[in-house]
Parts: C-alpha cells; structure tokens; sequence
C-alpha cells in the first residue's frame, strides 16, 4: 500500500505543480505541501485545511483527466499562445481500443468533435493517413510523451493544447474501460469531449457542472447539451457559430416531419430536436424541445406511436452507422419507464431491419404497425 504522504505528493507534483525542492523540509512558515493542498481544497470547494483530510483524499482517488488544475478558474484557457490560429482543423484516430467497435469509436469521437463545432466558427475534418491536428490514440503506461498513465482509474486520458508537433493530441488510457453508452466503464464520447476542450484550448473549469471541470461525470450521450461555462470559454477563444442551428418553421410548406404520434388526445408532430403539441380544443400549436418535455429521450427521433392501452408513448431512433444500437424509448407522461431505452430488436425484427420509419397503434385491432422502405411489420403484443 502506498504510504498517503507518497500520494498526496504525487498528486499534488502532477496537478498542482508542486516542485522536489519544496518537500517537507522546510521548516518555517507554512510549507509549500500545505499551501498546494489549500489550494486545491479551495478549487474544489472543499473546507480550506492544508491537511490531507478524508474528503480531501477522496477527491484525489476520483478518476479524472491528467491535465493539471493550476491555471483552472470558472472556464479557463491555457493562453493566448494557445489557439489554432485557423477555423478548419483535421483529426486522425491511430489506433482504436478493444473495448468497443471500431464504429462505436467513430461515432463517440465524431460526436465529441461536435460539441464544439456546434457553438464555435470550427470546423473538423477526419483524415486516415498523415499528421492531423488532433491526432487520437490509445496507450497505456509509457506510451510516447513523457506522462504515462497510471493504470485503471485515476487517470483516464490527457490531451495537449494547440500548438505544433504533439499539441492538439489527445491520449486515451488504454488501462480504462470505455464503452458507447453504458455506466459500467467510461463513456468514451464524455471523456473525449472533455480532452478536445484542452485541444483547443481550455483548462479546467472550477465550475462542478461544467463539461471542462477535471473528473468524470457520466453524462447520457443522447441528451447531451454542453453547459454555459463551457460555451463562455470555448467561444471567448474562437467566437460564436455564425450559423447556429434553426428552429424548423411550423409554417414550411415544404417541412418534412420526422415522426407524428398522438398523445392522450393529442397530436405530436417531431421535427429536428423540436415538437409541435396540437389540442383539439385551440387552432394554435405549443412548440417545445424534445429533451426540455422528456429529458430521458434522444434528441430527435425517427418514428414514434401511442399506445393507448397502456398509456405509453414510444420513441424511436437509431443511426446507420451502427444498426446494433437503434433503440426504443418508452415514456408514461414524462416518465422513462424502466427496462427503456432497449434495442429494437427486442421486438423480433429481423437483422435486415436497421432503421424504424414510421409506426402507427391501431386501437381497434391492437396491432401496431412499422414501416420500413416500402415492408411493413404487424406487431401484436399488447404491452407495448
């Protein structure tokens, strides 16, 4: 067992640039080791002791990112010398780690690459061969730039800001778990997400809630929107996105719905990450975001129905890229209820089925109908 003066040192060198020359020799006035600690306290929010006390050493074992915390404020950048000084960046996955598929990889780094192009002038473009920008790798221990892991846990990956040669690169401990959407490892997309702030440029947030504060957080991938402080920083280095995304105009005569589904006498009607709510009683429709109404649900949908038998309504999505991960929702009122999300095939499809396009309950007979291409599908079991 390591001895918790051995760690708290090793901590404290590693995130809080605590130097060899000012260990436990020093002897007046209040040791470096005390004032590092009392920092640290402070940026967590922790009571200010400049002792290694229990809550202070359990925020030490908590896995975390390897950047150190010593420039964090309430959204912080590495520095002025410290931006792409270009709009359009490129990104290359080396390698791919074991615990998921190689599609499963792909999407969860094309998916963290978006969460800052969304609110920044970025934008990102994946090449195969060659030196990108951000170049992506998995390793574990020594693996190449002098800050090796440290096994599971502790911590997870550690990306470098821009600048040439390594800047821009983020490593991913290949010692962790990562999984696609499952709380039993890591979620690749939220630790990446998380590395590719300090690849353009951001320190770590003091603010507990923000994506850039230092240790993980699960977070749902489907419903994830990335916190103002994490907006404020990223954008006080590049700007906003000079073509943020549109609310779909109800009024377009050339709309194209994604799902329309009724609702305890209601009509739904889904588009992009909104809904219109049709009462029969008022010509006038209520628009909401689908996420603000179900926080559970995915952030937009492919098809969507009623049943009325058992007071749910069901939503479904899925990607192409990975056929194995279309899933359904199932909501009474604003509740998920348990045992959802599943996958579709829950419900028998063949293999073949990768996407759900429409589906409609047929209260007379009980049936339910999906429709995929020009096939259609009679499911008949009641409960769902």
């Amino acid at each position: 067992k390591i001895p918790s003066f051995l760690v708290r040192m090793d901590y404290l060198k590693k995130f809080y640039n605590l130097t060899e020359e000012t260990g436990p020799r020093v002897r007046r006035g209040i040791s470096p080791i005390t004032k590092k600690l009392r920092e640290m306290q402070k940026f967590f929010g922790l009571k200010v002791t400049g002792h290694l006390d229990a809550e202070t050493m359990s925020m030490m074992k908590k896995p975390r990112c390897g950047v150190p915390d010593v420039k964090a404020a309430r959204f912080s950048i590495f520095g002025n010398n410290y931006v792409w000084p270009k709009n359009t960046l490129t990104y290359r996955i080396e390698n791919y780690t074991p615990d998921m598929s190689a599609a499963e990889v792909d999407d969860s780094i094309e998916k963290a690459i978006n969460v800052w192009a969304k609110v920044t002038p970025l934008r990102f473009t994946r090449i195969f061969s060659g030196t990108a920008d951000i170049m992506i790798s998995f390793g574990s221990g020594s693996h190449g730039d002098f800050y090796p892991f440290d096994g599971p846990d502790g911590t997870l990956a550690h990306a470098f800001p821009p600048s040439s040669g390594i800047g821009g690169d983020a490593h991913f401990d290949e010692d962790e778990t990562f999984t696609y959407r499952s709380n039993s490892g890591y979620v690749l997309f939220i630790v990446a997400a998380h590395e590719f702030g300090h690849s353009l440029g951001l320190s770590h947030s003091e603010d507990p809630g923000a994506l850039m504060a230092p240790f993980y957080s699960f977070r749902n991938p489907d419903t994830f929107v990335l916190p103002q402080d994490d907006v404020n920083g990223i954008q006080s280095l590049y700007g906003p996105n000079p073509l943020p995304p549109t609310t779909p105009d109800a009024c377009d005569s050339n709309l194209v719905l994604d799902a329309v589904a009724t609702l305890r006498g209601e009509m739904i009607f889904f588009k992009d990450s909104v809904f219109w709510r049709s009462y029969p009683q008022s010509d006038t429709t209520q628009q909401s975001l689908i996420t603000s109404f179900w926080p559970d649900a995915p952030a937009t949908v492919d098809a969507a129905y009623e049943n009325q038998v058992t007071d749910r309504l069901l939503l479904f999505k899925g990607e192409s890229a990975m056929p194995s991960h279309h899933q359904v929702w199932a909501f009474n009122a604003y509740d998920l209820v348990a045992g959802y999300p599943k996958s579709i095939s829950s419900f028998g499809f063949p293999k073949t089925v990768e996407k759900i396009d429409s589906a409609l309950y047929d209260v007379a007979t009980h049936k339910t109908l999906f429709f995929v291409g020009d096939t259609y599908y009679r499911y008949v079991v009641c409960c769902v």
